[in-house]
């Protein structure tokens, strides 16, 4: 059975939701509370999206919990998802995070690569190496490490996991991060927040679009190598 978050909340009420959600704090892929100035508000530049990248960020309704369409009409167009040439160095086969630059590649023969553009860990949060993907979930149930709940005891409703859905803190797809046979307690997710991508906002995870997960999962088999690769961040918030 489909929670109320389906397909009878209008997109601006899930929106809202996912608002009040990220005050809390949620996930140890959650985005931190932002500090705002008491300067007037920037009116974001909305760029017009060319028909074909509408139709990558189309709704889907078709999904366990129709997922809205993405207006990425505010986001820096270098973090549409696009094919390019493959910069990572790294063989076909392969996922790549380029934190500096908020990119994750799916690297693929003849020298190319899909790249897409995420969120990344929080200065504290940093995590890099090599792993691989150990397994994947579609609508995972996302739940806390017992020493968050501690942290923040308004996470103690989901000690045993929070429910799947378009809330649920690790979206609509998720790929387990593990070293040998440890989980690394990382993973790359899914967020309806498109304002995050591009910024380093996160408890550690990697998230894109959920329209952009969606698309890396049906890529990735399971024991994929994953590069996550750390330097100098260009854009903090906090």
């Amino acid at each position: 059975m489909h929670s109320l978050t389906d397909a009878t909340l209008s997109r601006r009420a899930l929106l809202a939701g996912l608002a009040s959600l990220g005050a809390l704090t949620l996930a140890g892929c959650s985005t931190t509370g932002s500090v705002r100035s008491a300067a007037a508000p920037t009116e974001p530049l909305r760029r017009t999206v060319p028909p074909d990248v509408l139709a990558m960020y189309s709704a889907r309704p078709e999904e366990e919990y129709p997922v809205p369409a993405a207006d990425v009409s505010n986001l820096d167009p270098i973090y549409w998802r696009q094919e390019v040439d493959n910069p990572t160095g790294e063989p076909a086969g392969s996922v790549v995070v380029d934190t500096a630059n908020r990119f994750l590649y799916w690297t693929m023969p003849n020298g190319r690569a899909m790249r897409y553009g995420v969120g990344i860990g929080r200065a504290g949060f940093e995590w890099g190496g090599r792993a691989h993907i150990a397994y994947k979930r579609k609508w995972p149930i996302w739940t806390p490490p017992s020493e968050m709940v501690d942290r923040q005891p308004e996470l103690e409703m989901y000690r045993h996991g929070q429910p799947p859905g378009l809330l649920n803190a690790l979206g609509a797809r998720a790929l387990y991060i593990h070293q040998g046979n440890r989980d690394t307690i990382y993973r790359v997710h899914g967020t309806m927040d498109v304002a995050t991508i591009g910024k380093a906002v996160s408890s550690g995870c990697v998230r894109l679009i959920f329209q952009d997960v969606m698309d890396l999962y049906e890529r990735v088999p399971n024991g994929s190598p994953i590069v996550v690769l750390q330097s100098q961040a260009p854009e903090v918030i906090v």
